[in-house]
């Protein structure tokens, strides 16, 4: 078995060897499937790697079943999200016996703990590779080492040199794009175990950054997804101090960039000048998720968040009087250890106050790892349940209120694919992130139209065509 734990990465490191020797060696008329779960992280890694794939000369594929080699990407942020993985790798162990020759890896968050890697390693002996978050670009060598030893390889970087942003993407859409502009996290919040597989705050060169989005955009990129944990803080580890508003305005200065998106914002640093920002910016989309986990301050101390909930409430107030028809969208979570009936309470009074266009609710999830893991007071399952479920019935009507203000309105619609629900429409997403399903040919995905909103309910819009941009 070779294992490595070292730390930094050669920047003088020669990938393109591995890449060819793999093309040449192995990967003729062989197929890779790529699974992944988890945030929109993830999914830009996925982007790399298949890239990664390809250049080798593996055939891209979405069944594993007809794949040669299946690599896993996996999150960490629940103990759901870990359990459907192993579920996974069960189904791969077992395809495997029937196909001697398939080569499965792991990558992503769950490989960047410890726990979770031994536990692979224990139970499913059909694994052949193993990587982290820092290190998608030893896949080539890794890969040949599996076919030259048959041994178990494992790659895990607590840190690099050289970012992943150095290697190319095969983007899933040409029309948006996901564009990482920091790593890591420095908040430690008691229930979160992402400082602990992403590691610490690391920011993009701007320069690089914008290169990027420039070749994006020369190649047909309508709209930028920026990503980080903490965006608010991007900038802070740079030489060159740079806000993150900064890097917005530079972004909106971009020929052929008609929409900015950003995730994720922590309350605590969200200043004026990014405020400011939705009023100035006419591609900057008109959406703010900025995730407040809970209404009380008693346990967002216990969270470890650094706000208050009169904080929060403060900065939404400054937010809605810069920009009244902004979106806003949060995380919820509910039952976190201590959590009184009171507590939850505060939690269902911020959510009536601030009125949430959407929210991605959840029940705590203990995370070996982090502080709360070991809180003595955890709250019952059957208090959790019966909580959430109180939750998203008030959230549940007040989105269903905030869409139905859409009827009659003309929006402009990214037009993203055929309707999950109904093939003979075409869905997409307004400037505030609402999914709006529509009859329409298959030849405007990609394009930005204008659609008259004819209905709605709590979870999307509905439209007609009604003038192409």
């Amino acid at each position: 078995m070779n294992e490595n734990y070292s730390l930094v990465h050669d920047l003088n490191y020669n990938i393109d060897s591995y890449i060819n020797r793999v093309r040449s060696e192995i990967s003729p008329n062989k197929k890779a499937c790529v699974i992944t779960h988890g945030c929109q992280m993830n999914e830009h890694d996925s982007e790399k790697i298949n890239w990664i794939l390809e250049k080798m000369g593996f055939q891209l594929c979405d069944n594993f079943e007809d794949s040669d080699l299946v690599l896993v990407n996996t999150c960490s942020v629940r103990h759901s999200a870990e359990d459907k993985v192993y579920g996974q790798l069960g189904v791969l162990k077992h395809l495997k016996e029937a196909k001697p020759d398939l080569k499965c890896g792991v990558c992503g968050c769950m490989m960047q703990r410890k726990e979770s890697r031994e536990y692979v390693k224990e139970k499913f002996e059909n694994v052949d590779l193993i990587f982290g978050t820092n290190n998608i670009w030893k896949l080539p060598e890794l890969l040949l080492d599996s076919y030259d030893t048959g041994k178990l390889q494992i790659d895990i970087r607590e840190k690099t040199k050289q970012l992943n942003d150095d290697l190319g993407a095969n983007r899933l859409y040409s029309y948006k794009s996901y564009v990482n502009i920091m790593y890591g996290c420095n908040n430690f919040c008691t229930y979160c175990i992402v400082p602990y597989t992403r590691g610490r705050e690391t920011s993009r060169k701007p320069e690089d950054i914008i290169s990027e989005i420039k070749n994006l955009a020369k190649n047909g990129t309508l709209e930028v997804t920026l990503l980080g944990q903490n965006v608010n803080s991007y900038g802070k580890t740079l030489e060159d101090k740079i806000r993150f508003s900064d890097l917005l305005y530079k972004i909106s200065d971009i020929k052929g960039i008609e929409r900015i998106r950003f995730m994720t914002s922590h309350p605590k640093d969200i200043s004026d000048d990014l405020i400011y920002a939705f009023r100035d910016l006419k591609n900057l989309s008109n959406f703010l998720h900025l995730p407040v986990q809970a209404g009380s301050s008693r346990v967002l101390k216990l969270m470890n968040r650094n706000y208050t909930k009169e904080d929060y409430l403060r900065k939404i107030d400054k937010i809605k009087s810069i920009n009244p028809d902004i979106a806003l969208c949060t995380d919820l979570m509910v039952g976190f250890p201590g959590e009184t009936e009171e507590d939850f309470l505060e939690t269902l009074d911020l959510v009536k106050k601030v009125e949430f266009d959407t929210s991605f609710t959840f029940i705590y999830s203990r995370r070996e790892g982090t502080k709360a893991y070991n809180a003595v007071d955890q709250v019952p399952d059957k208090v959790k349940h019966d909580r959430f479920q109180r939750l998203i019935d008030i959230l549940y009507p007040i989105q269903n209120k905030k869409n139905k203000a859409f009827i009659g309105r003309d929006v402009d619609v990214l037009v993203e694919d055929v309707s999950k629900k109904d093939a003979n429409k075409l869905s997409g997403r307004t400037e505030e992130f609402k999914l709006i399903n529509f009859e329409g040919n298959k030849d405007l995905i990609g394009k930005i139209v204008k659609v008259h909103v004819t209905d709605a309910n709590s979870f999307n819009l509905k439209g007609e065509l009604c003038q192409i941009r």
